[in-house]
């Protein structure tokens, strides 16, 4: 869709170090609430004393890690938009982005909540868990799906808030939905002795809640503008514009979801100890991932200002810090683990022989988060600037450079091969979309 001719004109801003740690560190410290819940959700159901219990809510969280990350999308996609509507000074498409998205959030939640008997089955037929556990799980599934239209609507509203660089309200967002989701699941799931069915109940009162609060917030401000008309919220090339940078994020998530899937399974070749190990090391990888996602996402909504607002000055100075931080931060990471490793590898498990074979790849895993900087960075920036066909198409490259290592590395180096195929799949990724990055910048601040 082609900018009108006022938007065309520069609007300059500076981006220094304050303005991303402003987005970052919020952003940052919204991702560690995850597993935060996730580990009291266990905890709680834990505390019923049956297995079976423990392992449904396994099985049930995995399926909709899956289903939900594949619909991440509805927020990275909000945030390229908006932001670069926020950069050129154009709150009416600001706006028009923020009810698009609410639309498909809709009906994409609807969606998912009649395909439940489906996503159950598909489930067990993938898993074979045992009756215990197929029917623990089918109880969690089929009420905490009820909760995915607003799940949805809470990612496009963290969507909306990230692309106008409100990384504050961002945190208060997700404090408010894992925060009511934690103390709803223990008074559900515990007090009132609902178990995991009280669990899973306290999942949508906690995204209930989280969308309430991000209704308070953007919806006053939307008031004070002018009434926005309904076709132009419904205008198709615009609707078109957003679905192809939807389809294409989901295509990029699913292979990137399938990439550490496919370790996992080539891992479990190796045996049960070496398996249980890297599923301990990747937990280190993920403790990096987090801090760089939080700069991904400062690259994300700092990119796409300065391409809404033609300033390449800011572009670039965005991928300059992003890019600093991020390796500061991952290589202050990496020699945290390198040193402390072992010590961190024994809180996680007391098995001798997997904490020893864990030592063994430490190293590897300790520098993932290095090797994944610009990967993560370049993500936020493409995510931003909404050049999504070249995100999916160098997302094929990688997981086809990364399945080749994979599986000729892992032949030769065994498990050590695996490792340094992740590392293979995190640097083609970072590489190539930099290498496109400064073809796509360069293009489009010369016109």
């Amino acid at each position: 869709m082609n900018a009108p001719a006022a938007d065309l004109a520069s609007r300059p801003f500076d981006v220094t170090n304050r303005l991303v740690l402003s987005i970052a560190v919020p952003m940052t410290l919204a991702f560690l609430t995850t597993p935060l819940l996730g580990l009291v959700d266990t905890a709680v159901v834990g505390q019923l004393g049956d297995p079976a219990l423990l392992g449904g809510l396994a099985v049930g969280a995995m399926a909709f890690d899956f289903v939900f990350a594949s619909f991440g999308f509805l927020r990275t996609g909000t945030t390229g938009l908006v932001a670069q509507a926020f950069g050129r000074g154009d709150e009416v498409a600001e706006r028009a982005t923020f009810w698009r998205a609410i639309w498909i959030a809709l009906g994409l939640g609807a969606l998912l909540v009649l395909l439940a008997p489906a996503i159950i089955a598909a489930t067990v037929w993938f898993v074979a868990p045992t009756p215990e556990v197929a029917a623990a799980m089918s109880t969690y599934v089929g009420i905490r799906i009820l909760a995915a239209p607003v799940t949805f609507i809470n990612y496009a509203l963290l969507g909306y808030t990230l692309g106008r660089g409100q990384g504050t309200v961002g945190l208060l967002l997700q404090l408010v939905v894992n925060g009511g989701n934690i103390v709803f699941s223990i008074l559900f799931g515990l007090v009132m002795g609902f178990g995991i069915a009280g669990v899973a109940w306290g999942t949508v009162v906690g995204e209930l809640l989280g969308a309430a609060a991000g209704a308070a917030i953007v919806l006053p401000r939307f008031a004070r503008g002018r009434r926005l008309p309904l076709a132009e919220i419904a205008d198709w090339a615009a609707f078109r514009t957003m679905m192809a940078v939807n389809r294409d994020i989901m295509i990029r998530t699913f292979l990137l979801v399938g990439a550490f899937a496919l370790l996992t399974r080539q891992g479990a070749q190796f045996g049960t100890v070496t398996l249980a190990a890297n599923a301990v090391l990747m937990n280190f990888f993920m403790l990096a991932a987090y801090f760089l996602d939080g700069f991904a996402a400062a690259a994300e909504q700092l990119a796409g200002r300065a391409l809404g607002a033609r300033h390449a000055p800011a572009f670039d100075r965005a991928v300059r810090l992003t890019a600093i931080w991020g390796f500061v931060l991952s290589g202050g990471t990496a020699l945290v683990l390198l040193v402390f490793g072992d010590a961190l590898t024994a809180l996680v498990t007391t098995s001798p022989e997997v904490r020893a074979e864990a030592a063994r790849y430490l190293v590897w895993a300790a520098l993932t988060g290095v090797s994944g900087v610009l990967a993560f960075q370049m993500d936020g920036v493409f995510i931003g600037a909404t050049w999504s066909r070249e995100l999916r198409d160098m997302m094929i490259l990688s997981f086809l450079l990364y399945a080749a290592a994979l599986w000729g590395l892992g032949a030769a180096w065994g498990n050590h091969g695996l490792w340094a195929a992740l590392h293979v799949f995190l640097l083609a990724r970072g590489i190539s979309l930099w290498i496109v990055m400064r073809r796509k910048s360069a293009l489009a601040f010369s016109r």
